[in-house]
């Protein structure tokens, strides 16, 4: 589209709506392919694949356009033929096509699960009221409803962190928008390394063990103000993403488990992403907002960041209710998961 002279958003737009359909199988899958007690493992090696792509396709992208390798894709062409390609984006864009045709044929090498797919309505005007019954079921769930919360809130700080960390850089290192975006890279990293970390130490019926890291999370931010140096802003970016990958793995598998078992692994996966996009954009607009109001940068990561703790330690207090009020509901879901992580 892009190559054809649509806007670029409209193009962006498209892609949105290829992953909004394309998440639910991705990780509704992994319930069909693995035994419960592979589920935190798997979404450890599904995160870190996932963010280690996202940053070889930064590093992909900025030496396809660099002076380097775009005078010789320019110089490709089929003779007595005029493709329309002058300018280096619209080579890089050629290549990222086969880039993304290299991961279609991928798809086709996925086998057959052989799982029955739960049938969807019929009529596409039935479809909104079967996902807010979706929804309504995962937040009454006393683990659902947990890790729904936990994986929104970490994915929307996961979401805004990379504007935080530009906001921050300017201020406090003197950065610009491209020296600070290596340390946004940087913060990738660890949330690769820890989403592995988790998927060796941790179990399903372990995951709401967890959550204090994303209380932790939010102080972190909150302490950026008081780093001046970039020698210790790239370990402490490291830990902060470390921590964020070691949250959100055990959560997003305890969430699959527990979505497989009330409605389909997929039809959760889709409830998940909408809280998650939601958050997005309400702690977006939040950001903004303090922005947009006169307060500093280093105000707004303050802000920012207590809203994180406090929201984390409310859903941390919300869980320990739920096993004061709800115990035996609790220990028998959690039951399920060990028993199945160990019959597995």
């Amino acid at each position: 589209m892009m190559l054809f002279g649509t806007h670029p958003l409209m193009s962006y737009a498209l892609v949105g709506l290829g992953a909004a359909a394309y998440s639910p199988a991705k990780y509704g899958i992994l319930t069909e392919l693995l035994p419960a007690s592979q589920l935190v493992k798997a979404n450890g090696w599904i995160e870190g694949l996932t963010i280690s792509s996202i940053i070889l396709g930064v590093l992909l992208g900025g030496q396809l356009i660099g002076p380097k390798i775009s005078p010789h894709l320019l110089a490709i062409g089929i003779p007595q033929i005029d493709i329309g390609i002058k300018t280096p984006p619209e080579a890089a864009i050629c290549v990222l096509t086969l880039v993304y045709l290299l991961a279609a044929w991928f798809n086709t090498r996925i086998p057959l699960t052989g799982v029955p797919m739960r049938k969807l309505p019929h009529s596409i005007l039935e479809l909104l009221p079967d996902f807010w019954h979706c929804n309504q079921r995962l937040w009454k769930d006393r683990l659902g409803q947990i890790s729904l919360a936990t994986t929104t809130l970490f994915w929307g700080v996961s979401g805004n962190l990379r504007y935080i960390v530009l906001a921050w850089a300017a201020v406090a290192l003197g950065y610009s928008v491209t020296q600070a975006s290596a340390l946004v890279g940087v913060v990738a990293i660890g949330t690769a390394v820890g989403a592995v970390a988790a998927s060796v130490r941790m179990r399903l019926d372990q995951a709401t063990l967890v959550m204090p890291l994303g209380i932790g999370m939010g102080l972190l931010v909150i302490a950026l103000n008081f780093i001046t140096n970039v020698w210790v802003a790239a370990p402490f970016l490291v830990l902060l993403g470390g921590m964020g990958g070691f949250l959100v793995v055990p959560m997003n598998a305890l969430l699959q488990h527990r979505g497989h078992n009330l409605m389909g692994a997929g039809r959760s996966i889709a409830v998940q992403n909408f809280n998650e996009q939601a958050c997005i954009l309400g702690l977006g607009g939040f950001y903004s907002l303090s922005t947009g109001l006169g307060l500093s940068a280093f105000g707004a990561i303050t802000v920012f960041g207590a809203v994180v703790a406090g929201f984390m330690w409310i859903i941390k207090r919300w869980h320990a209710s739920n096993c004061v009020a709800h115990r035996a509901e609790v220990e028998h879901l959690l039951s399920i998961a060990r028993n199945d992580n160990t019959h597995s």
